[in-house]
């Protein structure tokens, strides 16, 4: 049998690899960016859309698909890849950030796309905490009905069990930059003793749902604290898991995101696929792939399609604001050179009237390209490796200039 993950080239100055995850739906060539597909589906688009802009990997959300339609409709329906008509390889988080976000996120109103790395500026609370979280799992109430849900790391396993994602997570307590040593700490060991339990969850389920090739990932917290985060990837790395999640607070700024992630690549097992959660910002990615990361999904590249941030490597930052006035009168692609369905056949000046007026299939057009754009993003970056080239933002930009397929 071939193994889950292989490395087939290495950076000659960084820990940067190029390599393959095997699923029983398809390899996923990595580094690579993983589509977030919440409820089942990107937003805007069909399975055949994402396939066609080279897509290789999406996430379903545990906690929303839990919720609508629910683990048994889905295993009715022949699973994710049946049900959803994405038959490629599929991920399913925790719902563990979702808990997070309901609870903790709340208190010190950290946890949206825009505050994931708030500075040093104290907790600025967007309401109570809608969560009880206990030994035992959390407690919530469904946002659909009211109704009382209760997540345990045993019944979290048996709801991606019927989903049948490849790849599958296990519960966890995320925390926020805003935490102390001592609630970190307890929160990561809260976490460890939930990793043990998913285990022998996992095994108990084997030939539960419809997809028997399953894989379960360990999820390595400790916030921006060096000791517990290598504690923690020790941890999960003795429970033998075959694959490794970064999850959690990575700290108040992008340099305590760096930091983490070389605190904890340095103790997981090198074989094995490293997957960071949650951020999917351009040199965000670069500068993780530097350090050894393999995976990365984020909601941010379609997000800010449907609000009107395009993608171009063209562009100050990587983006253009298609809503400005500039823009109305503008007969160019929203990027030079780039082959998604949009920029193939569409102006900047028809993005921006679709957008200003209202009209649906801007969100379609928007969103193909910006996921277009990280797919030719890792492209580029995979060729680097591959090439040996520095992996640096102006080496990205000339990688990006007119790549196809």
């Amino acid at each position: 049998m071939s193994p889950l993950f292989e490395i087939q080239a290495r950076h000659p100055s960084s820990p940067a690899r190029l390599g393959v995850l095997r699923t029983a739906h398809g390899e996923v060539r990595t580094p690579a960016f993983v589509a977030v597909a919440t409820r089942a589906t990107v937003k805007a688009l069909s399975a055949e859309d994402v396939l066609g802009v080279g897509v290789q990997l999406l996430i379903g959300n545990t906690y929303h698909l839990y919720l609508r339609p629910g683990p048994e409709a889905i295993a009715a329906l022949g699973g994710l890849h049946r049900f959803s008509g994405w038959s490629g390889p599929w991920m399913t988080d925790s719902g563990g950030f979702q808990v997070f976000s309901l609870g903790a996120g709340k208190v010190h109103g950290v946890g949206k796309i825009a505050s994931i790395f708030p500075g040093e500026a104290p907790p600025n609370p967007t309401g109570p905490s809608l969560v009880e979280l206990t030994e035992e799992g959390a407690r919530f109430r469904s946002v659909v009905d009211g109704a009382w849900i209760f997540f345990t790391p045993e019944e979290v396993i048996r709801a991606q069990r019927l989903f049948g994602a490849d790849i599958i997570l296990p519960l966890d307590e995320c925390t926020s930059p805003f935490h102390d040593r001592a609630y970190t700490e307890a929160a990561m060991e809260r976490t460890h003793r939930w990793a043990a339990r998913a285990l022998r969850a996992f095994a108990d389920t084997q030939g539960l749902g419809p997809n028997p090739d399953q894989v379960l990932f360990g999820i390595v917290q400790g916030g921006a604290y060096q000791d517990l985060r290598q504690r923690s990837a020790r941890v999960i790395k003795g429970m033998g898991f075959p694959g490794y999640a970064i999850g959690g607070s990575l700290g108040k700024s992008k340099q305590d995101m760096l930091r983490v992630i070389e605190w904890t690549v340095e103790e997981l097992p090198e074989g094995a696929p490293r997957h960071l959660l949650g951020i999917g910002g351009v040199e965000d990615i670069v500068e993780a792939v530097r350090r050894g990361i393999d995976t990365f999904d984020c909601a941010a590249p379609t997000r800010m399609a449907r609000n009107g941030s395009l993608l171009s490597a063209q562009e100050e930052g990587f983006r253009l604001n298609i809503k400005n006035a500039r823009f109305r009168q503008d007969g160019s692609p929203i990027e030079e050179g780039c082959d998604c369905p949009t920029c193939r056949r569409y102006s900047r000046a028809f993005l921006h009237h679709l957008l200003r007026t209202g009209e649906l299939s801007y969100f379609r057009l928007a969103t193909l390209h910006n996921l277009r754009f990280m797919v030719r993003l890792m492209e580029a970056i995979r060729a680097g490796i591959a090439a040996g080239r520095t992996l640096d933002l102006d080496q990205i930009r000339e990688g990006l200039a007119g790549k196809g397929p």
